[in-house]
């Protein structure tokens, strides 16, 4: 069945050039492309903070507030650049891949301008260049990211194949952040200060690898599903924007993903004074980060047979069913030792490893959906909408963990904290995480339509409305 759907959809419908069939080569190309982007942007997630407030000696709210206005300009980049792409044609080469190509170089040249220090200036000019750069970085990134992410929907139609390749990229992802988590403190420090050279050479290393991994991106990967440009419903945004409103899996997803983010980043931090605090064990925290890990290594071969057989919706409910109940046992069992709550932990980390391994092919679907109902082939503005609804969620979730933390008591400073504050720490460790993923899987059975028969159907329903075009 998904061999002979793939078939249908695959169909170049610009001039009926043979195109090679889907397989490993595109794996490996969509795997490249977050590898690229994740050098620089983990990179600047775990470094970017320590890099300003140590070398330029900027003061930490300064730095967060920066942070809060980027973000948000960058969800309105994401929507700019995803509509801005829309209305370009779509050439020998595709409609993405190109921008990947053009782009990646003025990305990655900017992201080395973050790190370069000039000594001796006022905290003003230092404040103001992190200002001009890190936004002029977030802005291009937006133009390299958008086209990537909305890419996977004309690399196959193919629901399975889809969600591939969400697993290859989720990988990428992974990979990359070994790289940097692991490798990155060995070059950027120096007896365990923060070096400016150190940290200029460490992005110029990371930026030539990421270069490279856009380019073998941009090499492997095919764009087949072409729209015709003569007979096809003209954009109008009006219509776009009705669309957008009754894409009820859209709605669904944009809210479950909000939720997730919001949850994720509160397991990230609240983490930190769990194993610190509650266990006095910080170094514990090492084997979480490479257990997380191990857990998507494990569950990504695992995925496309799942999905092939059960469905996108089912397997990701079914993981993050898995995820809520893991933590939900942690919370009633207080007296486990550090490396007892790792063991088990390590269970939820796979659980929501598969949902993280799936979530990307749910966009996919999603931008089937809204060509289905409003016949516009909108690849780039229905990405950038979830993508700026991620910027959003990450300018409003940053500060989430602390206002936790702070909620339950933690006395920064302290020698030692209170029971009431620790059994707080434990309890937004793991109850919370238990309650937030409970919900979202509720939400994607309950409210998001999308499953595996309808996705099916949906592909082979596009076939036909994209036959009538020509008609």
């Amino acid at each position: 069945m998904a061999q002979a759907l793939q078939k249908k959809v695959e169909t170049p419908q610009s001039a009926g050039n043979a195109v090679r069939p889907f397989g490993m080569r595109d794996k490996l190309g969509y795997l490249f492309g977050d590898f690229g982007n994740d050098f620089f942007f983990i990179l600047v997630a775990a470094f970017l903070m320590v890099y300003y407030t140590d070398i330029y000696g900027l003061n930490p709210a300064a730095v967060g507030g920066l942070f809060l206005i980027a973000r948000l300009w960058d969800a309105v980049a994401d929507i700019t650049w995803g509509r801005f792409i829309d209305t370009r044609k779509a050439g020998k080469n595709g409609k993405f891949r190109p921008w990947i190509f053009r782009m990646s170089f003025p990305l990655v040249i900017t992201g080395v301008l973050m790190f370069v220090h000039i000594p001796g200036m006022s905290d003003g000019f230092y404040l103001a260049y992190a200002y001009v750069t890190y936004i002029i970085w977030g802005t291009l990134y937006s133009t390299v990211n958008i086209p990537y992410g909305s890419m996977a929907s004309v690399i196959t139609g193919d629901p399975v194949e889809r969600t591939a390749l969400s697993s290859w990229r989720t990988l990428g992802g992974n990979l990359a952040g070994l790289i940097i988590n692991v490798v990155g403190p060995m070059i950027l420090f120096v007896d365990n200060k923060a070096d400016a050279n150190r940290f200029l050479l460490g992005a110029i290393i990371f930026g030539v690898l990421a270069i490279a991994c856009y380019m073998a991106c941009y090499k492997l990967s095919v764009e087949r599903i072409v729209m015709d440009e003569t007979n096809k419903p003209k954009a109008n945004f009006g219509k776009t924007v009705k669309g957008l409103g009754k894409n009820r899996p859209l709605i669904v997803f944009l809210t479950l993903s909000l939720l997730f983010l919001v949850c994720f980043m509160l397991i990230g931090t609240v983490n930190v004074y769990l194993f610190k605090d509650f266990f006095g064990n910080a170094k514990a925290l090492s084997m979480v980060g490479l257990l997380q890990s191990v857990a998507v290594f494990v569950g990504m071969p695992m995925v496309k047979p799942l999905v092939s057989k059960f469905g996108k919706k089912e397997v990701a409910s079914a993981g993050l069913l898995l995820a809520a109940l893991v933590y939900a046992v942690l919370y009633f069992l207080p007296n486990l030792t550090a490396t007892q709550f790792i063991a088990v932990l390590t269970v939820g980390m796979f659980g929501y490893g598969i949902f993280n391994l799936v979530i990307w092919a749910f966009v996919t679907d999603i931008i089937d959906y809204h060509e289905y109902l409003t016949g516009l082939r909108e690849d780039g503005t229905v990405y950038s909408i979830y993508s700026m609804a991620r910027k959003i969620g990450q300018a409003v979730a940053g500060g989430v963990g602390g206002a936790a933390i702070a909620a339950v008591g933690y006395h920064a400073g302290a020698e030692s904290q209170s029971a009431e504050t620790l059994q707080g720490i434990h309890t937004l460790a793991t109850l919370v995480p238990a309650v937030i993923l409970l919900v979202i899987f509720l939400m994607i059975v309950f409210l998001y339509p999308l499953n595996k028969k309808r996705t099916e159907q949906l592909a082979l329903d596009l076939v036909e409305k994209r036959k009538s075009y020509n008609n």
